[in-house]
């Protein structure tokens, strides 16, 4: 397997899960634009046997190295992102972290009673990435209680392991070539946007500006019965030259803060 055929199922476990996302990507191909992916996102726990370095595993394997890491000191989180070591045109992979251990003991219990329930198998072996949530069906009364401390924890909780979002390359856009009009486009057509800080994070000078919608609402299985929460969501990256010339290729980390907040609970 080669990062192209990991990013296909991941692809393909994203758009089965999130039909709105397929229709935002199906929407601007009618446009006559070619959609590049600018990189893909994970959520985990800083637990030993599924935080950021047994997540990124798969990816190493396949032709990535580290390339910088960033700190969420609000929402307690850490992350790291990675790049391929020769392909320029291959996503960039981004992976973050909750820091569990700086949340009450009742997040603490349900974290390590949520990794104990994982396979052992699923662990070890290259498939921890597309697993979903494979460790039983969730509690909506826990899942309550983990949005207060926060969001991500109760996301991850019940979604599991896999892409958070893919992300748009707003640069490789013909007639949506800024952040602004894909924005417009995107409303024109139904969808709402994350608009925590306004609706585009980062500037220009900041290098990267970013957008989002807001994370569809699925329909999930609980212990207690079936209730809506927010799955996953699209993200659109406008990448600006640095001083040599070349795009920028990392994340800003306010920005990022903010749009960590398209997977949070609402109601349509």
């Amino acid at each position: 397997m080669n990062y192209k055929d990991i990013f296909n199922r991941l692809w393909q476990d994203y758009i089965t899960q999130n039909p709105a996302t397929k229709k935002v990507y199906d929407l601007l191909v009618r446009e006559g634009e070619t959609i590049v992916n600018d990189h893909i996102a994970f959520r985990t726990y800083n637990h030993p046997l599924i935080g950021i370095d047994a997540l990124s595993k798969v990816f190493i394997k396949n032709g990535y190295e580290y390339k910088r890491d960033y700190h969420f000191e609000q929402k307690k989180l850490y992350a790291k992102h990675f790049e391929h070591k020769t392909d320029r045109e291959a996503p960039r992979v981004f992976i973050s972290e909750l820091l569990v251990d700086q949340f009450s003991e009742h997040m603490q219990r349900v974290v390590k009673e949520w990794v104990g329930n994982i396979p052992m198998s699923v662990i070890k072996s290259d498939e921890l990435i597309y697993a979903g949530n494979v460790s039983g069906t969730p509690s909506y009364k826990t899942y309550e209680k983990l949005r207060i401390e926060s969001e991500y924890a109760a996301w991850l909780y019940v979604n599991g392991f896999r892409a958070n979002h893919f992300t748009v390359s707003v640069n490789e856009l013909k007639e949506y070539d800024t952040v602004e009009k894909v924005n417009t486009f995107l409303k024109s057509n139904g969808f709402l946007l994350n608009d925590a800080n306004g609706e585009v994070q980062g500037t220009p000078m900041d290098q990267l500006e970013q957008s989002s919608i807001k994370a569809g609402i699925l329909r999930v299985p609980f212990q207690e019965g079936e209730f809506d929460i927010p799955g996953c969501y699209y993200e659109f990256a406008l990448r600006h030259p640095e001083p040599n010339g070349k795009l920028y290729s990392g994340f800003v980390a306010k920005s990022a803060d903010k749009i960590f907040e398209s997977t949070n609970y609402y109601k349509k």
